[in-house]
């Protein structure tokens, strides 16, 4: 059986092309030297999933995968939850375990450096890595500001108002300017026929859960001098640079930062050109801790990582899902993950229990293991592991004792990480803000020269009633002379009227005295 078992995983993990080694096969609990297990680089852009439950390894072969595509001249990023791949930058120190391992899986343990970058979304542990409101977009905001349905449309129409208006959103401050414009504001009229009236309650939600984000000291993330992610494919005499972004300071927050990634994807997917199939990615896109991407995720959060995970291959980037187990993970995107790396689940609780029997259903059949022994019994990194092969065809499942990595595995020396942070270039390429005219500033200056007009024709209406008062005052009031002649008329109509009078009572004394 040992030499069919062989034969099988030379002939399904041998890629024509440049590939990384990930290690030996193990058959009925012996490694099997001569049994190599190689994933091709063309096809690490089909994207991946390593899974694992905690402490089986699950980091190491991050970094083992991380190191040997930045020796192909791969650009790698990779999410530091922790703080301890900073290690990366110094080689590792030999022992008689790693050594071991080497001669194991026929592979001598050599330890290694890799270039690396350190970048931190708080800016205190790297370069600050930041990103616009507009270019994070409704979606991504919508899920970090956790909003019910109506208010993310409420915050799509802001968007959609923005950008028809050529209103750059770049901060927080645009984005609360806006609300506020568009909703009690003057820009209510303005939009209710186009985009929508924007109620109240809405808006006060919108605002109180951004005020929140403030609060906690995240707001930062979101600015200029925004992070290019031209940045991401250094190499350094012929290595691919790997890009670490530390997030150990908010580990707290893993709804933010988990959020940022796939806004990191998005970009990569919007602006990077088609380049097909090629002989190795332009990057592969490690998402450690994948599980808080999709944990209560709307429907419009789902599609739009679906969307990216299914066409952002064609750009010539990997992804790389890394999290405790492969239901994890909704359907629509692991049925793309066609690179497989299972490390051990336990079955502890039903629960435990109840995602191994899942986890079994996504492996084929095997005539050398029991799946499900095999993913409880694999030790300290180790893994199951299923690739596509050169032809896009899922490879022969196989027990997998993995290549040690060459690196420190943990962080490196304080001194050390100090030099790469001072020494980085990108340092002072992002360290300080940019201010400019963005939709803050321009709904400002709009309203202060809509003031000014407002308080030109109030001033100009007013002029017209004074003017208006003051004539018709001027039309009543009489001159002196014009008073005399006025009483002159008065005494006479008095006495032709008295004279009339007395003429008529004589005339008719004089009628009754005749008869």
């Amino acid at each position: 059986m040992k030499e069919q078992f062989i034969q099988k995983i030379t002939t399904s993990y041998s890629p024509k092309g440049p590939f990384i080694q990930l290690g030996s096969g193990i058959l009925n609990g012996e490694i099997v030297t001569e049994a190599k297990v190689n994933l091709a680089l063309k096809m690490m852009n089909r994207h991946g999933l390593i899974a694992g439950a905690t402490g089986t390894g699950k980091t190491r072969t991050l970094q083992l995968m991380a190191e040997q595509l930045s020796d192909a001249g791969v650009p790698v990023f990779m999410l530091d939850v922790k703080g301890d791949l900073s290690g990366l930058a110094q080689p590792g120190n030999t022992n008689d375990a790693l050594i071991e391992r080497g001669n194991a899986v026929g592979i001598p343990f050599q330890p290694a450096e890799f270039p690396i970058e350190i970048f931190s979304l708080s800016g205190k542990l790297g370069a600050p890595m930041r990103v616009t409101v507009e270019d994070f977009g409704p979606v991504l905001l919508a899920r970090i500001l956790d909003l019910n349905d109506t208010q993310a449309g409420v915050l799509s129409a802001i968007f959609k108002y923005a950008d028809d208006t050529q209103l750059p959103i770049v901060d927080f401050q645009d984005l609360k300017k806006l609300l506020s414009y568009l909703s009690d504001g003057p820009g209510a009229e303005e939009i209710k026929d186009d985009y929508g009236k924007i109620s109240t309650a809405s808006a006060n939600t919108i605002l109180r859960k951004i005020v929140a984000i403030e609060q906690q000291g995240l707001a930062h993330i979101f600015g200029e001098k925004e992070f290019d992610i031209e940045d991401l494919f250094g190499k350094i005499d012929g290595k691919g640079v790997i890009t670490l972004l530390n997030i150990s300071d908010i580990q707290d927050q893993p709804l933010l930062f988990s959020t940022f990634l796939l806004s990191l994807l998005a970009q990569l997917f919007k602006n990077l050109p088609e380049v097909g199939d090629l002989d190795k990615p332009k990057l592969v896109f490690f998402f450690d801790e994948a599980h808080l991407l999709f944990n209560g995720a709307s429907k419009a959060f789902l599609t739009q990582i679906e969307q990216i995970v299914r066409l952002i291959r064609s750009k010539g980037v990997g992804v790389f899902f890394c999290t405790q187990a492969a239901t994890d993970i909704p359907e629509s995107v692991l049925g793309q993950l066609g690179n497989r790396v299972q490390h051990a689940l336990r079955a502890f609780t039903p629960n435990d229990a109840d995602n191994l029997r899942k986890t079994v259903k996504t492996y084929p059949t095997s005539e050398f293991y029991e799946i499900d022994k095999v993913l409880t019994s694999l030790g300290t990194g180790q893994a199951l592991i299923t690739v596509l092969n050169d032809k896009g065809i899922p490879t022969e499942v196989v027990a997998t004792h993995l290549v040690p990595a060459r690196a420190i595995m943990g962080p490196c020396s304080p001194e050390k990480y100090q030099e790469l942070i001072q020494n980085s270039e990108y340092r002072g390429k992002y360290q300080e803000r940019v201010e400019r005219e963005t939709a803050s500033e321009i709904l400002e200056e709009r309203q202060k020269v809509n003031e000014a007009k407002a308080e030109a024709e109030a001033t100009k209406v007013a002029q017209e009633k004074a003017a208006s008062k003051s004539s018709s005052s001027r039309s009543r009031r009489q001159t002196p002379l014009e008073a005399a002649k006025n009483q002159a008329s008065r005494t006479l109509a008095r006495e032709g009227a008295k004279l009339l009078g007395k003429i008529a009572t004589g005339i008719l004394n004089s009628i009754f005295k005749k008869r």
